[in-house]
């Protein structure tokens, strides 16, 4: 089972060796935050090839979402612009 409250860690998307945004890596007190960080905020071009890493796990855009659609996911979800 994924832990929620977890430390984790974002990675943007990386061109080149130069991160191809002005979203930077940031560090999270649990991966939910992370996750919502990730799918609210995140300009969802910018998620594919961004990573979270949670205890030594890479999570890619397909996990991440996967996660946050989760029925345990224990934040309130806002809705998304598409």
């Amino acid at each position: 089972m994924f832990d929620y409250s977890a430390d984790a860690e974002f990675f943007p998307r990386r061109r080149s060796g130069r991160v191809t945004s002005h979203v930077g890596y940031r560090r999270f007190a649990s991966a939910a935050d992370a996750i919502q960080f990730a799918i609210e905020v995140l300009p969802p071009k910018l998620l594919t090839g961004s990573f979270l890493e949670v205890n030594d796990e890479r999570l890619g855009a397909e996990e991440i979402r996967e996660l946050y659609d989760d029925d345990r996911f224990p934040l309130p979800r806002k809705p998304v612009a598409t």
